[in-house]
């Protein structure tokens, strides 16, 4: 039977989801993984491929979704809209409200005493915190995060051009302080196939994007990148053959 151009491109992430697990050994039997779900359509796509891939029989895992909310940023997803789709997909569904205790607008203005801090370092800061929180809390012995193919591409590069060090976002990072272990289950996907993904599959977009989000040196990166693959779009594979080569995307 001739497949839909929708069941193929299903059928191409979860061959690339299989094959990282495979490769990079992501998850095993007995494990208990929390999803970081901020509500993007990576973090979405994370649980509804997650969430088939429990029901296989091996490896045998439970999957939990963790939302959490930061006061003083205005970056908001329909906290209804995330439990049902959890509910949906088989995945049990937490959310979280936590502070950074930091008044940007006041702490930014002209003439104020106290150092500036940038508003991504803070959130991104207390949501990691709350995750490693609520891992522990619920028994977790691994937290996934929808980072993809082109995220550990421009970190990468963030990396070398800005901190003089070939080094990115691994596949899996086993923590030293603590019992967890970070693993990016769609770090063999690309961001087209998911921006495709959620359009199919008709994601609900987040209520309020952060104000922030096209501030950072990020986002100037992933712009320099598609120039580059203009010129030779055979480098992403270029990119993650040398991180392979290296052993770049596991540190134990």
């Amino acid at each position: 039977m001739k497949l839909t151009p929708e069941k193929k491109l299903e059928r191409k992430l979860y061959s690339h989801l299989n094959k990282a697990m495979r490769e990079y050994h992501l998850i095993e039997d007995g494990d208990k993984v929390l999803i970081g779900l901020s509500g993007g359509k990576d973090s979405l796509a994370l649980v509804k491929l997650l969430g088939q891939r429990a029901r296989v029989s091996r490896p045998d895992f439970t999957v939990i979704a963790l939302h959490v909310r930061i006061k003083e940023i205005s970056y908001e997803s329909s906290t209804d809209y995330l439990e049902n789709f959890c509910k949906e997909n088989g995945v049990e569904f937490v959310c979280e409200e936590t502070s950074i205790g930091y008044d940007f607008e006041e702490n930014s203005k002209e003439g104020s005493n106290r150092k500036t801090k940038t508003p991504c370092f803070l959130c991104s800061w207390n949501r990691r915190k709350t995750l490693f929180e609520t891992a522990q809390r619920l028994g977790c012995n691994k937290i996934a995060l929808g980072h993809h193919r082109d995220d550990i591409i421009h970190t990468t590069m963030l990396n070398l051009f800005f901190q003089g060090q070939f080094s990115t976002m691994p596949a899996m990072l086993k923590m030293k302080k603590m019992p967890i272990t970070i693993i990016r289950p769609l770090c063999m996907i690309d961001e087209t196939d998911l921006e495709e993904y959620a359009g199919i599959n008709d994601f609900q977009k987040q209520v309020k994007l952060c104000p922030h989000e096209h501030e950072s040196n990020r986002t100037t990166m992933a712009e320099i990148f598609k120039q580059i693959e203009n010129i030779y779009p055979e480098a992403r594979y270029c990119v993650m053959h040398a991180l392979e080569t290296e052993n770049k995307l596991i540190e134990l």
